[in-house]
């Protein structure tokens, strides 16, 4: 852990304010966590610049002293990325809150990374714009954060994830030297891309302090509906079969029974009645400007899952019922959460072999001695796979389960997915790295490091 002397205190106070500074002990703990498991690594100082010159000046010095700095946003990441493990300075990007422009002539907007994604959801909606990533945490989450861990949501299936929508990025490099790193065009075939290069590096390359997001009209109607299946792996299959009908749904989302059970009792609704023999629910929007159109996918879509032994399909008549239905798919995270210690696996496998890796999951589990709780964006074959401690012992809980986790990341790679789809790598799946990539590849990685971060002082001990 690195320890601040008394004199780089009193350096980082005269770069940012006494306000933006504190050495408090429980504000560090409260810096020191985001949503992963029950981590909490307290930064030795947090510093919350207010300005690009700020973050400039602060992350030259950290670089001339070797003081590690650890990029924190909203701290709702599920893998570690924003934890200060090698303690040192806990830079808060929370002051940097502030939407720049929506500039309707061009589809763009420049946006700050402290901005709540969606708060800039709703500020483009008013002008009948669509910023479509939509995370579960998206009422707390920053923007941020979504570039650095390339967030995706039940929007995805359709409209693409963060890295879909960034087209430029100010950027504060370790040195303190500020550049951007593309172009607002929609087209850019200028040098390498290291706008798609930092979206996805967990801050491990450079500190952001301005995004350029390319925006879409946003649709005028949407329908819902929640699919009840007597099989959770007949679920998993109808969700292939859908696309290759030539329906593509604006949200494709899977929920296992439990997951359901928990996310309703955490909510203390019942939006849904739960038959005795329902395994699992396809949660299915489509959205558009046809209302017809949609209609007809919606019936082609009920056409499909009836192959696949459903029960009776509930239509969302209302915009009060809609937002019922997505509340309970949002928090099933924290419902499950709530039920235990847990372990969440960001899994993600071409759709066709969303089954198999269900049935990985539930097999593994058995072996290992494991129960899970799944759920997830199916449309794009990532299932959150939440593995509850329960009753387990210690020693079974942090060297059994991670010999399970290993297991069940070597068959997706298998199934040709891999193991994150939206949460990154940050502290926790670090060490499964080798399942993916080669020493050579890994090294490959490492070099880019290296290069942006010589000194290795941005985000240390996060990706590798």
């Amino acid at each position: 852990m690195k320890e601040l002397d008394p004199k780089h205190i009193d350096a980082l106070i005269a770069i940012v304010g006494e306000k933006g500074c504190t050495t408090d002990l429980e504000a560090r703990k409260e810096y020191g966590h985001d949503e992963t498991e029950d981590l909490n690594f307290p930064p030795a100082v947090v510093i919350k610049p207010a300005s690009v010159k700020e973050v400039s000046e602060v992350l030259g010095f950290a670089n001339t002293h070797g003081i590690p700095v650890t990029p924190i946003g909203a701290r709702t990441g599920l893998s570690g990325g924003a934890l200060s493990i090698h303690g040192g300075i806990g830079l808060s990007m929370e002051r940097f809150n502030r939407i720049l422009d929506i500039d309707e002539k061009n589809l763009q907007a420049t946006v700050e990374p402290g901005v709540i994604t969606q708060v800039f959801q709703d500020a483009v909606k008013e002008k009948g714009l669509m910023y479509p990533p939509d995370p579960a945490s998206r009422g707390s989450c920053f923007i941020g954060g979504n570039v650095a861990e390339n967030s995706g949501g039940p929007k995805a299936v359709k409209y693409g994830v963060t890295k879909d929508y960034v087209l430029n990025l100010e950027v504060v490099l370790p040195s303190g030297e500020v550049i951007w790193t593309g172009a607002n065009t929609l087209k850019n075939s200028t040098g390498y891309n290291f706008t798609q290069l930092l979206v996805g590096s967990e801050g491990t390359l450079g500190v952001i302090t301005k995004i350029v997001m390319r925006l879409i009209p946003h649709p005028t109607q949407d329908l819902l509906m929640l699919v009840p299946f007597r099989s959770a792996e007949k679920a998993c299959e109808a969700v292939s079969e859908i696309f290759r009908r030539g329906i593509i749904p604006s949200g494709m989302e899977f929920m296992e029974r439990d997951a359901i059970e928990y996310a309703m009792d955490f909510i203390g609704e019942e939006p849904v009645p739960l038959g005795a023999e329902d395994a699992a629910h396809l949660l299915i929007e489509v959205d558009g400007n046809d209302l017809d159109a949609l209609m007809g996918d919606c019936e082609r879509i009920a056409e499909v899952v009836e192959a696949f032994d459903c029960g009776e399909i509930l239509f969302a008549e209302d915009q009060s019922k809609k937002d019922q239905l997505w509340k309970l798919r949002r928090r099933v995270g924290e419902a499950v959460k709530a039920q235990s210690i847990y372990k969440e696996e960001d899994t993600v496998v071409p759709r066709f072999e969303l089954p198999a890796l269900l049935k990985a999951v539930k097999e593994i589990g058995k072996l290992y001695g494991f129960r899970s709780v799944c759920y997830g964006h199916a449309g794009d074959g990532n299932l959150h796979v939440n593995i509850l401690r329960d009753e387990m012992c210690e020693e079974d809980w942090n060297k059994t389960t991670k010999e399970g986790i290993r297991a069940l990341f070597e068959r997706v790679k298998e199934l040709g997915g891999t193991i994150s789809g939206e949460h990154g790598i940050g502290l926790v799946q670090r060490d499964y790295m080798d399942i993916m990539f080669s020493k050579g590849h890994l090294e490959l990685m490492r070099a880019v490091k290296r290069s942006f971060d010589p000194n290795g002082i941005l985000n240390p001990g996060k990706i590798f």
